[in-house]
């Protein structure tokens, strides 16, 4: 809670508290101001004068929406720092959120001194006055005693904010009756929100008719809010998502399907998927706000939080929507969001909406990143999203809609005043029918970088990357390049500081980025012009770049937007400056490596390189396996086109020389279902089986073999998998279970198992029914004596053993014995 933006008001009603929602508006009573129209004076406790004001919104004095908005007029008025409010509700019924308030209360109040502030801080219990509508503070410590005329204490708090973390949950209004002064009522948010007039009169004094209720026990999941102060004057930042400059329209087929998907009871997931810039962010922001106005909590979800923290999912009572961007990347923790989703009562429905560039992989392979996540995938609904403009008249009426609203919003950038923004756009010849402004980013960057280009007209000399402009991504970073020259030379790091270093200092933040000032300045570092300039001078670099690209939250800079442009920059950065990577790369953080693959895997894709870039990416993994050997084995699975990071992983396996303990790693980092990974993986367990029976390890030899069987029949190379096999269980019977069979028996049943599978692959029924048998016979004596660690495996036997008797029309005792397998899974479950 912001104590600049707390303020005193008197009004008709007498004196009160308040809090400025945006610069000219304040929140508080309206059984203090009086109704719409009144006159009231504002002060700002410390701070001499007051200041005039009228209501332009009110409530009912004493009533359900016991709240006012004040519009400051007075010229003398100073608005608090900081953008708009964020506004929020309660969404579970979970007791002790905790909450503060700042106000002006009597008790506090001394005569011949200022007017005195007191925060009370303490918690509300959803429940409490839960028909009425009203929220209900207990403030810590004791309550203050009662004034001897009768008057409450708290006199003079009413219309002070309640704040519950970063979210105005609503305003104070009574001190309750027949409790002794130890609790403050308030309106909540949500009541307020209900009335289109308020909403209304915000919109117009924050510029902002989005403005929704976010969940306030979840706003620790949440990816953090946008800056709402200076937005910068980088223009590509114009082209953000949240930003929303060019209104979002069409998509009303696939809008209607999400409606229905969120319309269905109980629990539902959802993929949307599609390429870099076809608009999955905007639809989802476009779907989330429209819900956010029906009543549904919505969560972006934060790629930082911890899977032990999204249990409270559980928890929830009103209809709730987790939105995860960049899905594919983030696995495990949707694994974990889907366990939390599980064990919700379903008495409210709960939607996970995932959105991703891809549903090739990663998607097969992610009913196995958790318990419940299998079951809770079945049936989820996958849509791949078109081009939103796919013929050239409904491009051309695009055009215009998006170059006019960017003429708007280039007009309030600092530095972009001066240019005739409306007649540049009057003159703009249109997109002459071109096929590749079906892509939604790329008619909007097209429309922005022909307004900046007849503004500014790009030279007809190379770029600084000394590569001629391919594309619409480079004419926007040759303006970008322009807001980087002029923000340094504000910052007097150039021309100290040469641009090519600035450049490589950019550079780093892209690819490899920093989640902490510490990492942040070690990146600048190893950047070549900067290693040997003073701390100072690295900690101005790393400020610059964090102005250029403010962050939301706590790492040290944003990142340069949308995704397209910060790939086009990184790859034609490292085109020319190959030894960069190699500077930067050794000391990077797992984080770093994996952002720097993923930006550097999607930029080789780019059709401008036409795979100049494919190499040095494989050989930059080549040289730095021990850095980004694990991390390529992951960003596989999530990039469009990972083949430069399969080409490496390749050259890795023909090194002779390779540790097998590196080997050992990169086979444990395998997902369990991988097209992209298939062959790769196999020849991984090939390599295993070599050096494990060259040493004569026997155990990692069975192992070994066991992974290799189950690899090649993901393959489809029946024969070689099956003596795979067969080998994996003579090694495990015949020189390990006879001599340690409490360590290697659990492993045989494993292993007999898969024998199984593979002899019914190749349609040998009856050994495959011999095998099963077997495995089901071990698996039945180790639950016996350990149920909670084997019963799952026994389940699972006895559901294979159940489909070899069925394949060989033995269907009574196939029947029986998958009775077993449903009990056994029911008692797990």
């Amino acid at each position: 809670m912001q104590v600049q933006r707390v303020v005193g008001v008197t009004g008709s009603g007498g004196r009160g508290s308040g809090y400025a929602v945006a610069p000219l508006l304040v929140l508080t009573s309206a059984h203090v101001t009086g109704p719409a129209g009144t006159a009231v004076r504002v002060f700002c406790p410390g701070r001499a004068g007051t200041y005039g004001g009228a209501v332009v919104w009110a409530g009912t004095p004493g009533g359900r929406n016991d709240a006012a908005l004040v519009a400051v007029d007075d010229p003398a008025w100073e608005p608090p720092a900081g953008g708009a409010v964020r506004w929020g509700r309660t969404v579970t019924y979970r007791p002790g959120i905790r909450c503060e308030s700042w106000g002006l209360p009597s008790f506090a109040q001394r005569e011949d001194r200022p007017a005195e502030l007191w925060q009370p801080a303490g918690a509300l219990n959803p429940g409490d006055r839960y028909v009425g509508d009203r929220y209900v503070m207990t403030p810590d410590g004791h309550p203050p005693e009662a004034a001897g005329d009768g008057a409450s204490p708290w006199e003079g708090m009413s219309g002070a904010a309640l704040v519950c973390g970063d979210l105005l949950a609503g305003v104070i209004a009574a001190d309750p009756a027949r409790l002794a002064h130890a609790r403050l009522e308030a309106v909540p948010a949500y009541v307020l929100f209900a009335d289109p007039a308020f909403r209304r009169v915000l919109a117009e004094h924050t510029g902002r008719a989005d403005q929704m209720l976010e969940p306030i026990e979840y706003q620790h999941l949440a990816e953090p809010a946008e800056p709402t102060g200076v937005q910068g004057a980088s223009p590509a930042a114009l082209l953000r998502p949240h930003r929303q400059v060019v209104p979002f329209h069409g998509r009303e087929e696939i809008l209607t399907s999400l409606r229905s998907w969120v319309g269905r009871p109980g629990f539902d997931a959802c993929l949307v998927h599609a390429g870099g810039g076809q608009g999955k962010t905007r639809l989802a922001r476009h779907l989330t706000g429209r819900l956010a106005g029906e009543g549904w909590a919505v969560v972006w979800l934060d790629a930082r939080v911890p899977a032990a923290e999204l249990g409270v999912v559980k928890d929830a009572a009103a209809p709730l929507l987790v939105v995860v961007d960049y899905a594919e990347a983030r696995t495990e923790q949707v694994g974990a969001l889907l366990d939390a989703c599980a064990r919700h009562d379903g008495a409210s429905p709960v939607k996970v909406l995932l959105l991703a560039r891809t549903a090739g992989s990663w998607w097969q392979a992610l009913p196995e990143t958790s318990r419940d996540a299998e079951q809770l995938l079945d049936g989820a609904v996958v849509l791949p999203l078109p081009a939103l403009e796919p013929d050239a008249a409904s491009r051309a009426g695009a055009y215009r809609q998006a170059a006019a609203a960017f003429a708007d919003a280039l007009a309030a950038l600092p530095g972009l005043q001066g240019h005739p923004w409306t007649q540049l756009t009057a003159a703009l010849p249109g997109p002459a029918g071109r096929d590749e402004l079906g892509n939604t980013l790329t008619l909007h960057m097209t429309a922005l970088a022909d307004l900046l280009d007849r503004a500014a007209p790009a030279p007809d000399t190379p770029g600084d990357d000394g590569e001629d402009a391919e594309g619409v991504e480079d004419r926007l970073l040759v303006h970008e390049r322009r807001y980087w020259r002029a923000t340094a030379a504000g910052y007097g790091l150039h021309p100290a500081l040469s641009m090519a270093t600035l450049t490589d200092a950019l550079a780093a933040a892209v690819g490899w980025g920093a989640a902490t000032q510490a990492e942040a300045d070690a990146l600048m570092q190893r950047v070549p012009g900067l290693a040997d300039q003073s701390a100072d001078r690295r900690a101005g670099v790393r400020a610059w770049i964090g102005d250029l690209y403010p962050s939301a939250a706590d790492p040290p800079w944003g990142q340069l937007q949308p995704d397209r442009l910060a790939e086009r920059f990184l790859g034609r950065h490292l085109q020319t400056n190959s030894d960069l990577a190699d500077r930067l790369t050794p000391a990077a953080t797992p984080a770093q490596a994996t952002r720097l693959l993923t930006v550097y895997a999607r930029a080789a894709a780019h059709p401008a390189f036409a795979h100049r870039l494919d190499e040095a990416l494989t050989g930059l993994c080549v040289r730095h396996a021990d850095v980004l050997a694990v991390p390529a084995i992951q960003v596989a699975t999530q990039v469009e086109a990972p083949q430069p990071l399969l080409d490496a992983l390749h050259r890795l396996l023909s090194d002779p020389g390779i540790d097998a303990d590196a080997l050992q790693d990169w086979h444990n980092q395998l997902p369990s279902e991988s097209q992209a990974l298939a062959e790769w993986a196999a020849q991984l367990a090939s390599h295993l089986v070599d050096y494990h029976r060259h040493h004569a390890d026997l155990p990692g030899l069975a192992a070994s073999l066991n992974n290799f069987a189950a690899h090649l029949a993901r393959l489809g190379r029946r024969e070689g998998a099956l003596e795979a096999a067969v080998e994996a269980v003579q090694t495990y019977r015949r020189r390990l279970a006879e001599t340690h069979p409490d360590a290697f028996l659990p492993d045989l049943a494993g292993s007999l198992n898969n024998l199984s599978n593979g002899l019914a692959d190749l349609g040998r029924r009856e050994e495959a029914l011999e095998a099963i048998t077997e495995a089901v016979a071990i698996r039945r004596h180790l639950a016996e004596t350990r149920p909670d660690a084997f019963l799952p495996d026994l389940a699972r036997s006895l559901n294979n053993l159940s489909n070899r008797l069925a394949d060989l029309g033995r269907r009574e005792e196939a029947l029986e014995v998958i009775t077993e397998a449903a009990q056994t899974y029911r008692r797990l479950a």
